[in-house]
């Protein structure tokens, strides 16, 4: 029997760790939306989460489990998300935090991420180069590494998520979860899976950094090389805590093209009013296209807006 990074137990942990900190955020809905789909569609906001995305769920939960052992700082790479995310965490909890972020991040999340009193560390745009700066200034400083997303306290506090959304809205069929390193669509879906036996759950993800759909096709885990999308949130791939997950538990990963992640993120800003990013855009994308259109038994879906930080002097379809 496969053991997972967490469980149930560990996501309601989390979700009392969090909970002086983070917000509950809001669902909403959209007829527009609804009728292109097909089905209805009840979308958890997570732009309106502290950082403007998901993350801080996770990064809060993994700074606050630290303790005492988070005195000599915490550190991570990040584009910008979790990278905020761990910045104002360790900032609410008084400790130093250091982000190694890729030169190609974008502005608006590294201003953030300085914003929250952060010290950043520019590296290549590679994984390669985020792994080794961080590792270097952990050996230097003694700050403790938070992945962004394989770490198993934060993916616990990412499935928080599913907690409360399975709360507010009763009878969902499916989730549509967009996924990168994969570490909130594992958190939802170990969440979800003993919540709700039976809630048919689906990854969403970019043409240009599919190595989640390869790796399911292949049943083995195929490292992500060279992502290019603009759903800069989403170039991270899965590690050895998330690969299991959408291995065993996931029904199917959606790929989406660029075309269709930008129509989708348009289309939320001018039909819901919702400043969501290319990321978050994605899982619309692939709520709304013709492969999960064709999926039976299927009327009431969750999609997650996993965030909105956009940078409003270079929107993604100027």
């Amino acid at each position: 029997m496969t053991t997972y990074a967490c469980d149930l137990s560990d996501v309601r942990a989390a979700a009392a760790r969090i909970a002086p900190h983070a917000h509950v955020t809001p669902v909403m809905t959209c007829s527009a939306l609804d009728a292109l789909a097909g089905r209805r569609l009840f979308f958890k906001c997570e732009l309106f989460q502290k950082v403007g995305a998901f993350k801080f769920r996770g990064a809060m939960n993994a700074v606050a489990k630290l303790g005492a052992a988070a005195q000599r700082g915490v550190i991570t790479h990040s584009s910008g998300n979790h990278g905020q995310a761990v910045a104002l965490a360790a900032r609410s909890l008084g400790v130093p935090a250091t982000i190694v972020m890729p030169s190609n991040a974008p502005a608006v999340k590294r201003a953030a991420v300085e914003g929250y009193g952060a010290r950043v560390i520019t590296c290549e745009p590679t994984s390669a180069a985020r792994s080794a700066a961080a590792t270097a200034s952990a050996a230097e400083t003694g700050a403790r590494f938070i992945h962004p997303s394989n770490d198993p306290d934060v993916i616990a506090g990412q499935g928080t998520i599913a907690l409360e959304l399975l709360e507010q809205i009763a009878d969902l069929d499916a989730l549509v979860v967009p996924v990168g390193g994969g570490g909130m669509l594992s958190g939802i879906t170990l969440a979800a899976r003993e919540l709700k036996p039976g809630l048919r759950i689906f990854a969403a993800e970019p043409l240009g950094a599919d190595d989640a759909a390869r790796s399911k096709a292949a049943g083995r885990l195929i490292p992500q090389t060279a992502p290019d999308t603009v759903a800069d949130g989403l170039r991270t791939g899965l590690g050895d805590n998330t690969w299991p997950v959408v291995r065993d538990l996931v029904e199917a990963v959606l790929v989406v093209e660029e075309a269709e992640i930008l129509a989708a993120t348009r289309l939320v800003w001018e039909r819901m009013k919702l400043v969501i990013e290319p990321s978050a855009g994605v899982g619309v994308a692939a709520a709304l296209g013709d492969r999960f259109k064709g999926l039976e038994g299927i009327e009431r879906v969750g999609v997650v807006l996993c965030g909105g930080n956009v940078d409003l002097d270079r929107l993604p379809w100027m």
